[in-house]
């Protein structure tokens, strides 16, 4: 009987649960930091000091009886080797781009393009961020949407998005 009504609790009070990749090169900008934290660091640290990623960051946040985790994992080119391990578990894939590095779009746009054409990517939907618009002189949508469509064969009739956004400023 204990089970019964154990595992009818569980049932009524489980979340609908939804991972989520973060994805890009290293320096990119996708760290995933906790909000309260985030608005206390950037008043008492320089963001030259914000360090990279080096294996992986995990976020949740939950909504309306829904739990969205996050996965960011770093994006030094020895850890993307370790990128498949996560994607069979994944509902979707927030790529971040580095707006402000003309010299690394082409290999940004190349593991992108490796990430997309998994078989078990087939289907997930696609964010791309062109972070660091607050840089002077960066690349706006405009110019990093047709880079990352040259493939469009790899992405296919997913749904896919790329969003201008500044993780700096928290502005999109």
């Amino acid at each position: 009987m204990y089970t019964l009504l154990h595992g009818l609790y569980k049932y009524l009070v489980q979340k609908d649960e939804y991972f989520i990749l973060i994805l890009g090169l290293d320096n990119a900008g996708k760290t995933v930091r906790n909000q309260k934290s985030l608005d206390n660091l950037w008043l008492s640290m320089n963001p030259s000091k914000i360090t990279t990623t080096v294996g992986l960051n995990i976020g949740k946040i939950d909504i309306a009886g829904v739990r969205f985790n996050f996965w960011d994992l770093g994006g030094q080119e020895e850890l993307r080797s370790l990128w498949d391990k996560y994607y069979a578990e994944s509902h979707a894939v927030i790529y971040i781009v580095d707006s402000s590095d003309r010299e690394k779009i082409s290999e940004s746009k190349e593991t992108f393009d490796r990430v997309i054409s998994s078989e078990h990517l087939i289907g997930v939907p696609l964010l791309v961020l062109a972070n660091k618009q607050d840089v002077p002189d960066c690349m706006g949508v405009r110019e990093v949407k047709p880079i990352f469509n040259q493939n469009a064969h790899l992405i296919g009739r997913r749904d896919c998005m790329v969003m201008p956004v500044s993780a700096l400023n928290g502005t999109k």
